[in-house]
């Protein structure tokens, strides 16, 4: 169908399929490797990220939400397909139905899905969640031991892992880092000392899969790092991932302003001398966001051209550099390479004083996907 809007996400899957490589090749050949494709895989696409990781060999899929993995299942995928945090108890009956692993930290969860589980005459695994220490989710290290005792009379339930998640994995030498480590195996510890099989143990996100292989485990569960996008300056250096995402339009009007003319909303931004903008069909509604006004740049007839005026709903402008030609219709890069020049999700979250992560999902909110090999 053709795209009457003119601008799009192009996702390279070969660099989703590259990038599970590469961290494969950091981890020990029997730890696991979890693809977390959740928030629509960032943005890119949850069902053809999926199906690029498993193709790189990953061995299950990370979700938030049932529906997510309900997505997932309706795609054909087999794999394993976890639940990264509890749903409500309401909930359990589909995690059931769509052979969802779900993570486990409450009573009533539990109950609800031993009901699940007996009425379908099935077993569920289910992971339980340990706050080690981030205070999010998950049962206190110091219980855990505890609350796994206490549901040994629930029937239909079968504890295949336990996990936790660092909040500062990505701080070189934080000791609230090695404090969560230590929380986490403690607790680990004491369910192996009374007699529990913690089955597979995880805890590595992306920064903790770079940087620090003490925390592999069982299994290690990759995100921004499966996009080509680093959690931190100081993973850049130990490992090298392809950038997923590009984003593209194609310039809407071309319009020559006199001395003084202002553009957009405010009049934020006026023209110091004649000059040439050209006009956008993509705004904040679209991911390009209302931050970058006037700080943004994109790349035209292999040029980086300045973003001009607050950027709209709808559309932005950006200013012509003199001696560039540029019409209706032209291909223009958002985020992405044109020529020598490139423009990243970095440069957008510096800007917008946030991370790679939001930028990415944002740009997923209404713009077509076009999936490549190679680009």
């Amino acid at each position: 169908m053709p795209n009457p809007r003119g601008a799009w996400i192009e996702v390279d899957v070969s660099a989703i399929a590259d990038n599970v490589r590469a961290l494969k090749a950091m981890i020990a050949p029997k730890t696991l490797f979890m693809a977390v494709v959740k928030a629509d895989g960032y943005g890119h696409g949850a069902v053809q990220v999926a199906r690029a990781a498993l193709s790189a060999r990953a061995d299950r899929l990370g979700v938030a939400t049932i529906d997510e993995g309900a997505e997932l299942r309706g795609a054909g995928i087999e794999a394993p397909i976890q639940l990264l945090s509890e749903p409500p108890a309401m909930g359990a009956h589909a995690v059931v139905e769509h052979r969802l692993t779900p993570a486990l930290y409450s009573r009533d969860f539990a109950i609800g899905l031993s009901r699940a589980a007996t009425l379908s005459q099935r077993t569920v695994r289910f992971h339980l969640k340990i706050d080690s220490g981030m205070n999010r989710i998950g049962v206190k290290a110091e219980d855990a031991a505890d609350f796994v005792e206490s549901l040994r009379g629930l029937p239909g339930l079968e504890m295949e892992g336990v996990f936790t998640h660092f909040a500062t994995a990505d701080v070189p030498g934080d000791w609230e880092f090695e404090r969560q480590l230590e929380r986490f195996q403690a607790a680990v510890g004491e369910m192996r000392d009374r007699g529990m099989d913690p089955g597979i143990v995880h805890a590595a996100n992306s920064p903790a899969t770079i940087l620090h292989p003490e925390t592999h485990l069982d299994m290690v569960r990759c995100g921004i790092a499966l996009y080509g996008l680093h959690p931190s300056p100081e993973t850049a250096t130990k490992v090298e991932l392809r950038p997923a995402m590009s984003v593209k339009a194609k310039v809407s009007r071309v319009r020559r302003l006199a001395m003084g003319e202002g553009v957009s909303y405010g009049f934020t931004w006026h023209a110091p001398s004649p000059t040439t903008v050209a006009t956008m069909p993509v705004g904040y509604a679209d991911g390009f966001r209302r931050g970058l006004s006037n700080k943004a740049r994109v790349l035209a007839g292999g040029v980086a051209c300045r973003q001009v005026g607050r950027v709209c709903m709808d559309q932005f402008m950006f200013e012509v550099p003199r001696g560039v030609e540029v019409e209706a219709g032209d291909e223009v890069v958002l985020v992405g390479v044109q020529g020598t020049e490139r423009v990243t999700l970095d440069e957008h979250a510096e800007a917008c004083d946030t991370i790679n992560y939001e930028i990415a999902c944002g740009f997923g909110l209404r713009l077509e996907r076009r999936y490549v090999q190679g680009s």
